[in-house]
């Protein structure tokens, strides 16, 4: 979020208090994350390639080359870690996170590191914050010594049992884990309910940390965005609904957005819409509109953003006959909207 688009903000929202030096530097450290793209389905599923994603080197130049700044890297390190105390994480798959971290960094992109997929702290919390606690400690003290361009993020979209009230306390212990080795690194933290927009008004976070971006994700309307995805109970019976770009589903998304650039304005934290997109299954067009519509509300909003995800059911990138999907490549750069 430039200053730039901070004065247009105040705009939009009304006006806007003074920014203090640290809320400069990351509204700054967010702007550097402009615009960029998850890669989806690789190093988060079970064991890499189990969901039909396995990394290259190609693919991070392809980005670049395409105009992003950005992609983030789901990581389900739990299935990669001990159960038992220390909780050490398997050194081959820390080095699988390495190689794609020197990947980012070489080809000039950043990087958005986080824990994704941790099923078991989702259905016990309290269980597993002192594993979930250990892993960060490890993933913190790992990259210490890597450039500005490594980004961490806590949890993907917590959910379950993990409730606010969970999710809160845990929080201040995973973010000391970080800080005893990265104290002023920019670390991004969402909301509970899948890091739903709705949520933002129940994030508590610690007042004395101010080097953190606040992450949301988008897909609504779900039974537009999902419809026939295979793991959404009920979405085959959604198949056909269109976004035509309406009046009404325009305005959907301005109030969605606008009320997380307004709790962001409100709280001093810059804002990272770190998942957006729909599902294949839908009519490319369709799927063009609505994702042109939602990338140019986070730009004029001055949120950074990165689409989900690369090369599987919601591709930007066509694997097989190695080719961008244009349509939907430009509708997340938007160069009309930057």
């Amino acid at each position: 979020m430039r200053v730039a688009t901070l004065v247009s903000l105040g705009v939009v929202l009304g006006a806007l208090p003074a920014l203090t030096a640290i809320e400069n530097n990351m509204a700054a450290a967010n702007a550097r994350l402009g615009r960029g793209v998850n890669l989806g389905n690789a190093l988060e599923a079970p064991k890499e390639g189990a969901w039909g994603v396995t990394l290259q080197s190609e693919y991070f130049r392809l980005i670049k080359e395409a105009g992003f700044d950005t992609v983030r890297l789901p990581v389900r390190w739990s299935a990669h870690a001990q159960t038992a105390a220390p909780y050490t994480i398997d050194p081959a798959f820390a080095e699988r996170v390495d190689w794609a971290i020197d990947q980012a960094t070489t080809h000039g992109l950043n990087i958005v590191v986080n824990v994704h997929h941790y099923n078991e702290l989702d259905k016990d919390p309290a269980g597993h914050l002192e594993r979930m606690t250990a892993l960060w400690s490890q993933i913190a003290e790992r990259y210490h010594s890597r450039p500005d361009s490594v980004y961490f993020e806590l949890y993907n979209e917590p959910h379950d049992a993990f409730d606010a009230a969970a999710w809160n306390d845990a929080i201040p212990h995973l973010l000391a884990a970080v800080r005893k080795s990265n104290p002023t690194r920019p670390v991004i933290v969402g909301p509970v309910s899948w890091n739903n927009i709705r949520a933002l008004e129940q994030l508590k976070l610690p007042e004395s940390d101010c080097n953190l971006i606040v992450t949301v994700h988008y897909y609504e309307p779900f039974e537009f965005t999902h419809q026939g995805a295979e793991w959404a109970e009920g979405s085959a019976a959604w198949m056909g609904r269109s976004w035509t770009g309406s009046k009404a589903e325009k305005q959907a998304v301005r109030e969605s957005f606008e009320s997380a650039a307004r709790w962001g304005q409100e709280s001093g934290r810059p804002i990272f819409l770190g998942e957006f997109g729909a599902y294949s299954k839908a009519d490319l067009e369709s799927r063009r509109r609505w994702t042109e519509f939602v990338a140019s509300e986070a730009q004029r909003l001055g949120f950074s953003r990165a689409y989900w995800e690369f090369c599987a059911g919601f591709g930007l990138y066509d694997p097989l006959a190695k080719a961008w999907r244009e349509p939907l490549k430009a509708a997340v750069l938007g160069e009309s909207v930057r």
